[in-house]
């Protein structure tokens, strides 16, 4: 009988095989990417994912793995892949962006979700990156309209706690566009320094919010105290240097893991799925390509008479364009006068696109456009045939 070591040793290479048959996998989603540009196909073939799974499940049916299990593992596999086609449109649409020596602003210190956020935005195709975590999100948009960074990452909405207003009314006041959009999943990790138990805690560090957003978890844990702290940055640090079986931090797995913190239990939040949703922000717009799926965000202000907001609307539907998201913010110094934000799924070089800007520009009193970014939100097929 082989030992244990010699088992893990065989593990460990299948593992090996596996990633050098990801890089190959990687390699010719290139090639699909080139041949779709050539002929002027989109990035997205649903009917293709489908027919994949369908197959894959079919063939991996024999082998005994589930249907479940192959439709986790290979819809990642093909976000990657459609995320991969879609960065090599976007260089060859923008072929003036200099990929090296990347920056990128955010709030908080690393380990924060807005720093995950920011890796996750960059690290698949830029590993060095220099990274500015700022104390504000008015130094965010200093960072980038200084020329400091290139990019910003913005925390924009949250599953739970809805919109974040300030970063909505400083869009006002720049001059930044809007690139990139990601979401983040929100999963609150319970987090310690050494091995121990949970009956063993005595003292929970963690930022409001989350302790907030976890409550339910934490109410069948009497015994806790909590101690506030200003990011779950710093109650990761404040873990890690105590260093105590009886102190525990909330925060990411993955910020745990930069920390060198031991998961101790995760999913802590009362509603689960939760994500934020983010802005990526630079001096520079991008232009996206038409075989890639994408949205465009303005902002407009209409006049006081009746109806003006439902006339302006109106013109978007006329246009056959898809209005995801609208929402209203004060404008500063016009009291009881509302500036709103439009999400709209079109390409701003859109023949239907420009038409319904040309005729917002005419009929309401102000229009300006923050972005038009590729969709880095993948939402995956299912096969037909699965269990």
């Amino acid at each position: 009988m082989a030992t244990l070591d010699e088992i893990r040793q065989s593990i460990n290479e299948i593992d090996t095989q596996l990633l050098t048959l990801f890089a190959k996998r990687r390699a010719i989603s290139i090639e699909v990417a080139k041949n779709k540009l050539s002929s002027q196909r989109p990035i997205r073939d649903q009917h293709r994912e489908q027919e994949l799974l369908s197959y894959l499940t079919q063939v991996g049916r024999p082998m005994g793995l589930s249907s479940h299990f192959i439709q986790r593992v290979f819809q990642l596999i093909i976000e990657d892949s459609v995320l991969i086609q879609q960065d090599y449109l976007q260089q060859q649409k923008n072929p003036a962006i200099n990929e090296t020596d990347v920056s990128v602003a955010y709030l908080g210190p690393l380990g924060s979700y807005s720093s995950l956020a920011a890796r996750k935005f960059l690290g698949r195709q830029i590993s060095d990156i220099r990274e500015v975590g700022c104390n504000s999100f008015n130094q965010v948009f200093h960072e980038v309209e200084s020329g400091a960074c290139r990019y910003g990452v913005l925390p924009i909405e949250n599953l739970t706690s809805g919109s974040i207003n300030e970063v909505y009314d400083l869009m006002q006041q720049t001059s930044l566009s809007i690139v990139a959009e990601l979401t983040y999943p929100i999963d609150h990790c319970l987090l310690t320094a050494v091995e121990t138990d949970i009956s063993d805690i005595e003292v929970l560090y963690g930022h409001p919010q989350p302790i907030t957003q976890s409550s339910d978890y934490l109410e069948s844990h009497p015994h806790i105290r909590k101690v506030f702290c200003d990011s779950s940055s710093a109650a990761m640090l404040k873990v890690k240097e105590l260093a105590s079986p009886n102190a525990a931090a909330i925060g990411s797995a993955e910020g745990g893991e930069i920390y060198g913190l031991i998961k101790l239990a995760s999913g802590l939040a009362n509603q689960p799925d939760n994500c934020t949703r983010f802005w990526v922000v630079a001096r520079e717009p991008v232009k996206v390509s038409p075989l890639v799926p994408a949205k465009t965000t303005f902002i407009m202000s209409t006049t006081q008479k009746t109806g003006s907001l439902v006339e302006a609307l109106l013109i978007l539907r006329n246009h056959n364009i898809n209005m995801t998201k609208l929402e209203s913010r004060p404008i500063p110094g016009n009291p009881w006068e509302e500036m709103f934000y439009v999400d709209v799924a079109a390409n701003l070089e859109s023949d239907e696109m420009q038409a319904a800007i040309t005729e917002l520009q005419e009929s309401i009193r102000y229009v300006k456009i923050l972005g038009c970014y590729p969709s880095e939100d993948v939402h995956p097929v299912n096969s037909p045939t699965a269990e």
